[in-house]
């Protein structure tokens, strides 16, 4: 989080020179207004164009407008250019924080209100299992295997998909499964897989706050997001001795989604 604040702020600098030339127009002080490039061509232009990506990422938490865009790119441009600034730094820097975390949590109430629906939906099919917890287990394939126990390591296929359907990951396109400790991922995935016996398939659909919270797994998980995961349980390992990191994880190797985020990731006062 302090990372994204960082970058916000390096946006925000100057933030609303208040100029009021259009994209692709040229101000009076001689520099040309954000919009105006075409698409990269060279190597250098491409990698310039990453670097809007990456900050335009970064600072996605804001959830702004296309309006509310400009006067980011305004602030930008103004201290780039060393054009004056008609914002004091020192004084409306502090409050990206407090800003950040408000349109964090609205951005994730509504995708949690968004979500209810195609809960609702998912509970009612057929064969469909709704937990104490939220989490909605729905067996697709019987296994025929041990039954894994929340000490356990396992091995897993999956895919992972939102509720509209976009895919965010998924273990056979990698064309490897996953193993990872059952106490190192999120809530849904521990009890879900519990359910299940080695060689057996099922659907785990994960309201989020049994999945990723209101914090998300940026970019591709929203805040809030309600998640589906199709599991294909391949195996119980056992955690190699002395290995470095989570049993189960390849050393220096991103936990799996559905594995918890490291605490210090965690922006206050943001769920897993």
């Amino acid at each position: 989080m302090k990372k994204t604040i960082l970058i916000a702020a390096m946006l925000s600098l100057t933030a609303c020179q208040g100029q009021n030339a259009k994209p692709g127009e040229t101000s009076a002080t001689g520099t040309t207004t954000a919009g105006a490039a075409g698409a990269p061509q060279t190597e250098e232009q491409k990698t310039l164009y990453a670097l809007g990506l990456s900050i335009g990422r970064s600072i996605s938490v804001f959830d702004m407008t296309p309006q509310e865009l400009e006067f980011v790119k305004a602030g930008l441009t103004a201290q780039v250019t060393g054009q004056k600034s008609d914002v004091d730094l020192e004084t409306y820097g502090p409050k990206l924080q407090d800003l950040a975390r408000e349109r964090s949590l609205r951005k994730a109430n509504a995708e949690k209100e968004k979500s209810k629906a195609f809960l609702d939906e998912k509970a009612k099919e057929t064969g469909a299992q709704k937990t104490e917890s939220g989490l909605i287990y729905k067996e697709t394939q019987a296994g025929t295997g041990a039954q894994p126990q929340a000490s356990d390591v396992v091995k897993v296929h999956y895919k992972g998909t939102l509720s509209d359907g976009k895919e965010f990951d998924s273990s056979y396109k990698r064309g490897e499964p996953t193993q990872f400790p059952l106490q190192g991922v999120i809530k849904c995935w521990t009890e879900g897989l519990q359910k299940m016996k080695v060689g057996g398939k099922a659907q785990l659909v994960c309201p989020s706050d049994i999945a990723y919270g209101d914090r998300g797994a940026p970019p591709n998980i929203p805040g809030g997001a309600a998640l589906v995961f199709e599991v294909e349980l391949l195996e119980i390992v056992k955690p190699p001795e002395g290995a470095p990191g989570m049993p189960g994880m390849p050393g220096g190797a991103p936990p799996a989604p559905g594995a918890k985020p490291p605490p210090a990731a965690k922006p206050p006062p943001a769920t897993k």
